[in-house]
């Protein structure tokens, strides 16, 4: 799992579900950025959900997400209802 279960939020489960979505450390997320990162993640787990989204945002600040800023947490809702509009 190279080094992502390193980061903050992202379990040996959810540095799996990335390595199969074709990012496999934590250089390659930052570098791919959240809404990318999940795109890919939800292109192989259908059921990826907010709190993934949330969990990667926070990853690649280096904080827990539950430290996301508040008008970050807005982007990344608006975020979601765009590819959640996108998939049905």
């Amino acid at each position: 799992m190279g080094n992502l279960s390193n980061l903050p939020n992202i379990g040996k489960e959810l540095a799996k579900r990335l390595e199969l979505a074709g990012i496999n450390s934590a250089e390659h997320l930052k570098e791919t950025g959240t809404e990318n990162a999940f795109i890919k993640l939800k292109t192989v787990f259908p059921g990826a959900c907010h709190s993934q989204l949330y969990a990667l945002e926070g990853a690649i600040q280096g904080i827990r997400w539950h430290g996301i800023s508040k008008e970050r947490k807005e982007e990344l809702k608006e975020f979601m209802k765009m590819v959640q509009k996108g998939l049905s």
